[in-house]
């Protein structure tokens, strides 16, 4: 299974989203600090979910965090986040 594959099953299992798109941006890293060969080391994730309400933006941020500890621990040197919440996703 590849990295994107296994952020994407963690994070659909973790928060049931209404949204979520998640892109490898290695290839635009090239040359750049945790950058390897193959790639999968740079990510951004857009994710829409119930389970944001009332929470802030670092709140957010370390739930994702924490559900991808063990990729942010391995192979994943960067992880860029836009979390909201269902009715904030004007403006993505």
């Amino acid at each position: 299974m590849s990295t994107k594959d296994a952020i994407i099953n963690k994070l659909r299992e973790a928060f049931l989203p209404e949204s979520l798109d998640v892109a490898d941006e290695s290839h635009l890293h090239e040359g750049h600090a945790g950058h390897r060969p193959g790639g999968e080391t740079h990510f951004r994730v857009y994710i829409v979910s119930p389970a944001f309400e009332g929470k802030s933006r670092i709140e957010r941020h370390r739930m994702v965090n924490a559900t991808l500890a063990a990729e942010l621990k391995g192979s994943v040197h960067a992880l860029a986040i836009k979390a909201q919440a269902p009715g904030e996703t004007a403006g993505r």
